[in-house]
């Protein structure tokens, strides 16, 4: 069985609720983001930086209810014009960790019901002891309050699709397009310095028809 690592800024002590139902207590922390808090090569919390924690803890008579914010900081590139894009972000969440023997019953009862589905069944989180970890919860809070498509800008016109440059720096950014249907006589056009010749040429032999005359 896997044991909480104590140590670990996302893993809270409720030995001071007592299990008692109707206590509460409010924890703030500081601490280093985790590694992929978001979603991978899109959007994310970069590797320890600094997160804000406000948590509420209140014993209920399942387990302990944890209501909280996270402040972070989220940096992604613009799936448009591949700039980079960075925003602070406040997420809300609030799940039931349940003691063991709660969990236990709590299974019980629900795998009885006519119309569950183990693929629906809500992910339910235990108390190991008295500790809980929050990484869980917190990821998936984040997560879902992170743009799937982040832009640098709601009005981002993207890269130009014949050099990649940034249509936004310039909106009037545009390339002469060659009708297609002449592109075969552009290898016909005459080369510099033909015309002359076929000028010469054409009065030499004016020249020798009039001597063959005579």
């Amino acid at each position: 069985m896997n044991r909480l690592d104590h140590r670990d800024p996302l893993v809270f002590d409720t030995h001071e609720l007592g299990r008692r139902p109707g206590s509460m207590r409010k924890v703030s922390r500081t601490l280093e983001a985790p590694a992929d808090l978001g979603i991978i090569d899109v959007i994310g919390v970069p590797e320890k930086s600094e997160i804000e924690l406000e948590l509420r803890l209140e014993s209920v008579v399942e387990g302990v209810l944890v209501t909280g914010t996270a402040e972070v900081h989220v940096e992604g590139e613009c799936v448009r014009c591949l700039e980079p894009v960075e925003d602070d972000l406040e997420v809300d969440f609030q799940e039931l960790y349940y003691y063991p023997e709660s969990d236990e019953r709590h299974r019980g009862r629900t795998a009885g019901a006519e119309d569950l589905d183990e693929d629906s069944e809500e992910e339910t989180y235990r108390l190991e002891g008295d500790f809980f970890d929050l990484q869980p919860v917190l990821r998936d809070a984040v997560v879902l309050a992170l743009p799937l498509q982040p832009v640098c800008q709601e009005d981002c016109l993207g890269l130009c699709s014949e050099c990649g440059a940034r249509l936004s720096d310039d909106p009037t950014h545009h390339h002469d397009a060659a009708d297609p249907r002449w592109a075969a006589l552009q290898g016909l056009s005459a080369a510099p310095g033909d015309e002359g010749d076929g000028i010469k040429n054409s009065g030499t032999r004016e020249g020798l028809a009039e001597n063959q005359e005579k």
